[in-house]
């Protein structure tokens, strides 16, 4: 979000041995640990089925399932979001106000969605 700020899509060169990542740089880099995220959560589901606790197992796995399950939704869609304001910065011709704004919105979004994830991590892994 710096970088959009910065009205900067793209890596700039600083110097002969630094570079500084534009704004797309650093959603792909997001983009690939939520997705990697996604995927965890799938192998994750898939080792809890096969030793035997599905969705209607019981109380707790019904709302495991449903909660995390909804996070993951809610990542999907973030993911999307990355997706479309990248292609959006391919597609301008100059990087304007319009582009630094869906990054920031989309940032926002995230980020809502990282806290909600948190709380969750420490309620359903941690309480007992």
């Amino acid at each position: 979000v710096f970088a959009a700020e910065r009205f900067q899509p793209y890596t700039v060169k600083t110097n002969r041995f630094r570079d500084r990542w534009g704004m797309v740089e650093w959603f792909w880099l997001t983009f690939a640990l939520g997705a990697i995220f996604v995927s965890g959560q799938v192998w994750e589901y898939a080792q809890l089925v096969a030793e035997g606790m599905p969705i209607q197992a019981n109380a707790y796995a019904s709302a495991f399932y449903l909660t995390t399950g909804f996070h993951a939704l809610h990542v999907t869609g973030g993911l999307i979001a990355f997706l479309l304001v990248i292609g959006r910065a391919y597609a301008v011709k100059n990087f304007g106000r319009k582009e630094m704004t869906s990054s920031i919105v989309v940032s926002y979004y995230w980020h809502f969605v990282d806290v909600v994830w948190i709380a969750l991590f420490f309620v359903i892994y941690f309480l007992k």
